[in-house]
């Protein structure tokens, strides 16, 4: 298992960064990075399930190990979902933790992961742009983000 660190400044509180990372309209912006027509079906509390798909229905199942909002999120990568089935495994450490550090209005967003590493020169590359987008989202002008 590898371990992964992404970090980026956003002019923005951690509130809306927040928003923007897991509301329901902000989410698939900025995944698309990832898989276009990136969808999460979860309600984000902790111990619940979340399933991550693509366009096409493939994806990632996963519980949530933490929901700190505001503040920090775990997600924990229990199996992948292929032609309609899930597939679970047993991956281990394999989290996805956003932490957000707000100082003066803006936030610092950090994501570590611990992936195969089969998958680290794709999040090298993904990661980036990914809060590149989540950047550009928070720091939009509108008052308000729906979720």
């Amino acid at each position: 298992m590898e371990k992964i660190e992404f970090k980026i400044t956003i002019n923005a509180t951690a509130k809306k960064v927040w928003e923007v990372l897991f509301g329901a309209i902000t989410y698939p912006k900025w995944t698309a990075v990832f898989a276009e027509g990136s969808q999460v079906k979860t309600d984000w509390q902790k111990g619940s399930t979340a399933l991550f798909h693509d366009s096409k229905g493939d994806g990632m199942v996963a519980i949530i190990e933490e929901n700190i909002p505001d503040k920090y999120m775990s997600i924990k990568q229990i199996g992948e979902i292929m032609d309609g089935k899930q597939k679970l495994h047993d991956w281990g450490e394999s989290l996805e933790n956003y932490t957000l550090n707000e100082k003066d209005g803006k936030t610092e967003l950090i994501i570590d992961m611990g992936i195969n590493k089969e998958w680290l020169e794709y999040f090298e590359k993904t990661w980036p742009k990914a809060l590149d987008k989540v950047k550009e989202l928070a720091e939009k002008p509108d008052d308000h983000i729906e979720t």
